[in-house]
């Protein structure tokens, strides 16, 4: 906390600062998978598609890493740098598997190519190197520094282990959470493409194109027989050297059965510049030395032969997949009806066999099965695209991610999907041209930050929709209501992250434009509204917070109607936010009967039941009808445990209340035996220090010293 303030942790797990004995929150929209809480399944294995055959040339670099993993060697970190395509992470998995098979090191792989990705890799290293399940929920939950969390398993690991951050192409997205770090314990290896100024510390190796000799060998591996190994060091002059062109050749080589190619007829077949320069098919111009071009040359001939053999559609599916990121893209994505608009449904199998045939792309497992290319190839065919076939693909696209991301995101088990789903909604509204498929990506964009911010990865959340609102800012305008929308989330994520002031600059900017662009009873604006008393709240502004909250109460009953889900949540933080007094009297006396309202307009499982359960038993006990209050929160708490598990913060918070109900009916030993669950778990969890954990230690204190007393009934 900062400025001064005393807030202090209450029973609905947030810390707060308020006067008297309040009890203020935000109703939590969010879930945990009870079998634990996990990243990508892939953190023991490359989530790399099929490694090269040989690894070729890189002898001097190999026996320097070598060396690091050596009994008693740790504390190194070494960066794989230079451009696309050159083979850093061929290098890196080379080198994985050398360190978990001769030297016996853990292995751990982790995509840092996205601040979400690497979240969640570095959450599940940690899971691996021994985390609970309640100290990586907290961590996701923004209750304890993540990377801190992480960087303290590895640390004391009891096994040495190698950790691989692979693809980490923006350093700052490793520099901003002190990802990247040093251990005794272990060696860290980072593939990257930035240039070597970004890595002080590090011990830097240059990762370049293959000698003549060593690049011919390569397309010898992947073609024998194809011709000379003059013809094959010709070849390999033409492509560059670059390993990626070289692979795509040998992967086209290879495959030719009917009609093989020779080394020969390709080199004539890579000289006839009207076939293949990317330049006369609409691109942009590319030099001689652009990694994009040299990998063209390959790619072309090999659609050229897809032509020729009556499977175009593998030439639509690349294009398709160059329209989202270079990352894990789940399968199911692709086993849509959407997909007919760009290549027929039932060849989509077809087509997918022939790119992995050509190493065009991979299948990869990271938990889900998905489908990876590498990102210099998709540059290159999203800059041979022609013009006239972008909307089809764009508008494609986005359907396809639209399937993928929850269509009203609600509390549930992590879903590690929605993780994988980020950098593609990303990359949809950077390649999107047609304003149509701009907005839709938005939208689909911003929903998915709220399923990311409903599972409690509040820093995803954040991350998503602030990334998503200023790509779409630059060509729809800052005023734009998706852009608007998108801006709100990002303010109600940061409020979760309890970075209070940011989230109250952010949520009163958003509401002022929607109101005056909209009117005040637009659900837009009303939800900015719902989100900014929340911050107000916690700011220690009661009076304005709750002004705010009637204000939504009321708005949302005009503009969607009394049993809307939203209405009912609004009126249920009434009940946590009156004084005791004034819940008898709010809305002529019929607010304490809400919870029986949400479970007959809702059902009695619904988000929004549960949340006014837990309001009303909190009312309840302030009225000092504890009989009512214990056996409600005795519900909402099992209710909890049953949705959520046994771990999660807001069960937790429900057994603080449950706690407090016994103590007050007498049962103070149970009261007891609750409290010191919830002390063991918040010290294991967020740590001895965290306000939660020091106000629930307190109120533990309370009871065994005897100084605890009920809150005082109004009438009393």
């Amino acid at each position: 906390m900062t400025g001064g303030m005393d807030g202090h942790a209450e029973d609905r797990g947030r810390v707060y600062q308020a006067s008297g004995d309040q009890h203020i929150n935000e109703h939590h929209h969010y879930g945990v998978d009870t079998t634990g809480v996990r990243g990508p399944d892939s953190v023991r294995r490359p989530a790399v598609g099929r490694p090269p055959v040989v690894l070729r040339d890189r002898t001097e670099v190999m026996e320097r890493l070598r060396t690091s993993v050596e009994t008693g060697r740790g504390g190194e970190v070494y960066v794989l740098y230079g451009m696309g395509g050159c083979g850093k992470t061929a290098v890196a998995c080379d080198f994985f598997q050398l360190a978990t098979g001769d030297y016996g090191r853990v292995g751990l792989w982790v995509n840092a190519s996205d601040r979400a990705s690497l979240r969640a890799g570095m959450l599940a290293v940690a899971a691996d190197r021994g985390a609970a399940d309640g100290e990586l929920l907290a961590a996701r939950n923004g209750l304890r520094p993540a990377a801190d969390l992480v960087w303290h398993h590895l640390d004391r690991s009891a096994e040495a282990w190698l950790l691989v951050l692979d693809n980490a192409d923006e350093p700052e997205i490793l520099r901003d959470g002190s990802w990247l770090r040093t251990s005794p314990r272990g060696t860290v290896v980072v593939t990257t493409r930035a240039a070597a100024r970004w890595w002080p510390g590090a011990e830097l190796q240059h990762i370049g194109v293959l000698p003549r000799e060593d690049a011919a060998l390569v397309l010898r591996d992947l073609a024998p027989g194809s011709g000379t190994a003059e013809q094959a060091a010709r070849i390999a002059d033409r492509l560059g050297r670059l390993p990626l062109a070289l692979t795509l050749a040998g992967g086209f080589l290879s495959h030719q059965v009917l009609d093989p190619w020779t080394l020969e007829a390709y080199g004539h077949h890579l000289d006839e510049d009207e076939r293949v320069q990317l330049i006369d098919r609409g691109a942009d111009a590319l030099s001689e030395a652009d990694p994009r071009h040299l990998v063209g040359l390959t790619w072309q001939l090999t659609l050229d032969a897809f032509e020729a053999r009556g499977l175009p559609e593998a030439a639509a599916l690349l294009r398709l997949l160059a329209r989202f990121a270079p990352e894990p893209l789940p399968l199911s994505l692709l086993n849509h009806a959407d997909i007919g608009v760009v290549l027929p449904r039932a060849r989509t199998e077809t087509a997918l066999r022939a790119l992995l045939d050509q190493s065009l792309t991979d299948l990869v497992d990271v938990g889900v099965r998905c489908v990876q290319s590498h990102g210099v190839l998709l540059d290159s065919v999203s800059t041979a695209t022609p013009a006239e076939r972008i909307p089809a693909l764009d508008t494609t696209a986005v359907r396809l991610l639209d399937s993928a991301v929850p269509g009203m995101p609600d509390a549930g088990p992590h879903d590690p999907r929605l993780r994988l789903l980020v950098p593609h909604a990303l990359a949809l509204l950077r390649h999107a041209g047609e304003p149509s498929a701009r907005t839709t990506a938005l939208a689909v964009a911003t929903r998915l930050s709220i399923a990311l911010h409903r599972t409690g990865d509040y820093l995803s959340a954040w991350d998503t929709s602030r990334t998503s609102a200023d790509l779409a800012q630059q060509s729809l305008g800052a005023d734009h209501r998706l852009v608007l929308a998108a801006r709100s989330r990002a303010g109600r994520a940061l409020f979760r992250l309890g970075r209070y002031a940011e989230a109250e600059r952010s949520l009163r900017g958003v509401r002022a434009v929607q109101e005056r662009l909209f009117g005040a009873d637009d659900p837009d604006a009303l939800d900015s509204c719902y989100g900014l008393q929340l911050v107000l709240a916690n700011l220690g502004s009661r009076e304005e917070s709750l002004a705010l909250l009637r204000t939504v109460v009321s708005g949302r009953h005009r503009a969607l109607g009394p049993g809307h889900p939203l209405t009912l949540r609004a009126r249920a933080s009434l009940l946590e936010m009156l004084p005791a007094c004034e819940v008898v009297t709010e809305e002529g006396g019929t607010l304490l009967s809400l919870p029986s309202e949400c479970a007959r307009l809702l059902g009695p499982d619904h988000t929004v039941t549960l949340g006014a359960g837990h309001n009303h038993a909190w009312a309840l006990y302030l009225l000092g009808r504890y009989e009512e209050a214990d056996e409600e929160m005795r519900l909402v708490a099992e209710a909890y445990v049953r949705r959520f598990g046994p771990e999660y913060p807001i069960v937790l918070a429900a057994r603080q209340l449950h706690s407090r109900t016994r103590s007050a009916l007498g049962h103070l030993g149970t009261g007891i035996e609750l409290m010191t669950d919830v002390v063991v778990r918040r010290e294991r969890d967020l740590g001895p220090e965290h306000p939660f954990t020091v106000a629930s230690r307190r109120l533990l204190e309370e009871y065994r010293s005897g100084r605890w007393r009920p809150p005082r009934p109004p009438d009393a």
